[in-house]
């Protein structure tokens, strides 16, 4: 592999002018057993170079203990990579965006309340350092200057549209240098001044993030900086979905186009995303402007591979055009992966959450309700139960702050549900002398924010009161919903529909090696589904666009396949489908 670098007009590649052509994959939402697949199809399409931010909330998922192992094996994916001749560009935040969990930033930073984050407070700086330095501990030997491929590193991300604390972006440059990192650093931000002017360092490469107009884009980056080559960071090829919005799509020609309209100016690029994949478990983000925002399961982002990897129309014309600029590809050896349709599952399980929630957790007392992060939760849900006495005349439940869903029970029937900024059923509670009643809140983290001054968002629920007045007394049940959590839980026979919300157990039997497939659920509303303790992610029905979730053949097995669905709302049927055809709106 050669070293990058580069003069006031070109990339230069141990010295030879040189086009970087890169697309987006992300590991962490990736099966590792198809990382193989993924990227040969990437170097099939004619790319040189794959780019991969890297995931803190994940590698550091309590603090001082790293995990770097099974689909966050990042040192095996970089040598993948390697192995097919592809370069790396690594994006290692510690913010990183990429609609992900917090922006990739690790939840227990939250409970660090003096604390300022993505700019020079030492508090903040003093966590990223052992991340970075556990981090490169891996990535420093395969770097380009010590004989990998790994060619360009970036500081921050697209810190423009947050901040312009230039000590900081020094401060994180500094902790590089430390851990030995040599090669060509860049900043990426936004196509105008004030992005430009807050995110990048005068004596780095800077690259421009747009979907469109690249003319007009690359000359307002060559107005920021002249003596420096052309580069998109991230061309958008297509964009992300929220619940609530319609599948975003974009026409093969019209991406394919603008590639080639950025090949003739003599830029290189890098396709956000070439292949998406899937926000596996809790671990989508959500955006907030003006009301909170949460972003679909489905990573597939209309990129280059649909998220289970499929090549679409797109691809083929981005690789023509490869074609058309470097020469002729060999002919393709890739193929789309075989689907199966596994037909109707009728859970034979169930257990009521109400019924079996001390079993799986216990609690923690307090007069007030806390944040999930207080409880030392990072995802999933909490449930927040108390006792309320009379008398008191009918009187209205409030809530100061609700993050983010919440459905509410009174002596174990669901009166309403909560949904930030968006949903508020109205619930009073009116109770004579010696009168009391049980109220169970249960609230669902649906993703952090991870993009712009709404960050550093807690999950969970504080200030729950009747009219102006104040309830205190709660039992707080963390409920993260982890394969180990939820082992203890007591399943009853399954009567059909149900209202409330319940987990569903039931078995798919596989009788050959198992195939990639989706999961419907029809008559569902919201929730999540674990595939033998993988949880593929959350659906929500009553939200669309996203209808089917993707199941990965690697978490299957032959034989008996356990599979759970735990549901907030309630279900007119207690059955899924096994499709081969995925449906994101």
């Amino acid at each position: 592999m050669g070293i990058l670098t580069y003069n006031a007009s070109s990339f230069l590649m141990d010295g030879k002018p040189y086009t970087i052509v890169s697309g987006a994959m992300h590991y962490f939402r990736i099966p590792r057993a198809y990382w193989h697949d993924r990227l040969l199809k990437l170097k099939e399409c004619g790319f040189n170079t794959v780019e991969t931010y890297t995931c803190w909330n994940l590698h550091e998922p309590c603090e001082d203990e790293f995990d770097f192992s099974g689909m966050l094996d990042l040192a095996a994916y970089i040598d993948e990579a390697k192995s097919l001749g592809l370069n790396v560009i690594l994006r290692p935040g510690p913010y990183i965006c990429s609609e992900w969990e917090a922006g990739g930033l690790p939840s227990w930073l939250l409970n660090y309340e003096n604390m300022a984050i993505r700019c020079n407070d030492p508090l903040y700086l003093s966590k990223v350092r052992p991340y970075y330095r556990a981090l490169f501990e891996i990535v420093t030997p395969r770097l380009s200057t010590h004989g990998g491929n790994v060619i360009m590193v970036q500081i921050e991300n697209e810190y423009g549209s947050f901040g312009n604390d230039k000590e900081y972006l020094r401060a994180v440059e500094e902790i590089y240098r430390e851990c030995g990192v040599d090669v060509t650093l860049f900043t990426s931000d936004g196509p105008c001044f004030w992005m430009l002017g807050g995110g990048t360092l005068p004596d780095r490469l800077c690259v421009a993030n747009f979907g469109s107009n690249p003319k007009e884009n690359f000359a307002m980056l060559q107005k920021f900086r002249k003596d420096q080559p052309l580069m998109c960071g991230e061309y958008w090829c297509g964009w992300f979905d929220h619940w609530y919005e319609e599948h975003h799509v974009r026409e093969a020609d019209e991406l394919a186009g603008l590639f080639r309209d950025m090949l003739e100016s003599g830029a290189s690029l890098n396709f956000y995303m070439f292949h998406g994949g899937t926000n596996f478990g809790f671990m989508n983000g959500a955006n907030h402007h003006d009301a909170y925002e949460p972003t679909i399961t489905s990573y597939d982002y209309n990129a280059l591979l649909s998220e289970a990897g499929d090549l679409t129309p797109a691809y083929y014309a981005v690789r023509k055009i490869n074609e058309e600029f470097f020469g002729e590809l060999p002919p393709l050896t890739v193929k789309n992966s075989e689907k199966a349709a596994y037909g109707v599952l009728e859970f034979t399980e169930k257990a009521d959450l109400l019924d079996v929630v001390d079993k799986i957790a216990s609690p923690h007392h307090a007069a007030a309700p806390m944040w999930q992060e207080a409880l030392g939760q990072d995802f999933g849900f909490t449930l927040y139960s108390t006792v309320v006495r009379g008398p008191r005349e009918e009187m209205k439940l409030e809530a100061a702050a609700l993050h983010d869903r919440a459905v509410i029970y009174m002596d174990g029937e669901k009166k309403g549900i909560w949904e930030r900024d968006r949903r508020k059923d109205e619930v009073t509670v009116k109770l004579g002398f010696d009168e009391s009643v049980r109220m169970d809140i249960l609230v669902e983290n649906m993703g952090r924010i991870n993009y712009g001054p709404e960050m550093f968002d807690h999950k969970g629920m504080v200030g729950i009161r009747f009219g102006q007045q104040n309830h205190y007394g709660w039992d707080m049940y963390p409920l993260p919903m982890t394969a180990d959590s939820l082992k203890g839980i007591p399943y009853k026979k399954n009567n059909g529909a149900f209202e409330g919300s319940a987990f569903l157990r039931g078995s798919l039997t596989i009788n050959e090696e198992p195939k990639d497939t989706f999961i419907r659920l029809d008559g569902f509303h919201h929730g999540f589904v674990m595939v033998n303790g993988f949880n593929l992610g959350r659906y929500y029905n009553d939200a669309g666009p996203q209808k089917t979730l993707y199941c990965p053949a690697p978490m299957l097995k032959k034989g008996e396949n356990e599979i759970i669905v735990f549901e907030t709302d309630g279900s007119d049927r207690a059955s899924i489908l096994f499709t081969d055809t995925p449906d994101l709106g």
